[in-house]
């Protein structure tokens, strides 16, 4: 596995943001918003000619928009937005680019419904995923979906089944451990349920999202909160022995911590696991 995460410098400059991954110690990268193939060609060839040079694997391209929202508007330029960047992760080779299904809510963009599980909703994504894909065609990256925990796509069942749906070859898995973990039963037994995951998936996985996840013990209702890795519930000695059999160039992206400090913190402790499970970073 090749470890990555955010970097905080302020740069348009591909060559100087990429040897900041080397700096830091980062083997992948997330493809940052200011690279885009179909305004700035030129300089999405300089980023692809930087991570090439440098031997860093770009992860993901992420697209975050809501093809599904209940606003025409809304859902027309997510899906012209989700066509752009999976074309800028085709051209970058990216290992993926990473979306969300889509969402029925009416005020949060990747919020709940009561209809996500619906065969109805099933249905819709499957349309919009395809026309996605079938709007770049792309042969050198593919298209993936995030597990959400509250939608359809929150275990590896769900999401073979979707994929299976989809009937694209472009269609690809992207995994989100902690995502698929929604109920304490799940997260006290997070080793044998990845084990089970990760069975399901093969070696399909084409990048993976690392973080922690901690039971609040101070309220009566399940509230389950993101934390820096080493500080939570998941067996991370399970869950990297386990990703340690995918491919080894797969990414493990650090994600969603607030400052440099933290996800050095996430670092030396996932570093500190791995040393004990036997894991090695490339």
């Amino acid at each position: 596995m090749r470890l990555g995460a955010p970097v905080f410098i302020d740069t348009r400059d591909p060559e100087a943001y990429t040897r900041e991954h080397v700096r830091k110690g980062w083997r992948a990268a997330y493809c940052p918003d200011w690279i885009n193939a179909d305004t700035e060609p030129e300089l999405c060839r300089a980023f692809k000619a930087a991570l090439d040079k440098h031997d860093v694997v770009l992860a993901e391209v992420g697209i975050w928009r809501n093809v599904l929202s209940p606003n025409p508007e809304e859902a027309r330029a997510a899906f012209d937005h989700s066509a752009r960047r999976l074309q800028t992760a085709e051209e970058l080779e990216a290992r993926c680019a990473v979306n969300i299904v889509g969402s029925w809510c009416e005020t949060n963009w990747d919020g709940p419904h009561e209809k996500h599980y619906t065969e109805d909703f099933f249905d819709a994504a499957v349309e919009a995923a395809r026309k996605v894909i079938d709007a770049v065609k792309p042969r050198r990256t593919k298209m993936t979906f995030e597990i959400m925990p509250c939608q359809f796509i929150d275990s590896a069942a769900e999401y073979a089944r979707f994929i299976k749906a989809v009937d694209r070859s472009a269609a690809g898995i992207h995994l989100d451990p902690a995502n698929c973990i929604s109920n304490p039963r799940l997260l006290y037994n997070n080793a044998a349920f990845f084990q089970n995951e990760f069975a399901i998936l093969g070696d399909a996985v084409l990048s993976i999202h690392l973080k922690d996840l901690h039971l609040n013990p101070a309220e009566f209702t399940v509230q389950m909160e993101e934390v820096v890795i080493g500080r939570g519930n998941i067996d991370y000695v399970n869950l990297l022995r386990l990703i340690d059999k995918l491919p080894p160039d797969t990414p493990g992206m650090l994600e969603h911590l607030e400052t440099e400090a933290l996800y050095d913190e996430a670092a030396s402790a996932i570093r500190g696991i791995a040393d004990r499970a036997g894991v090695r970073f490339r």
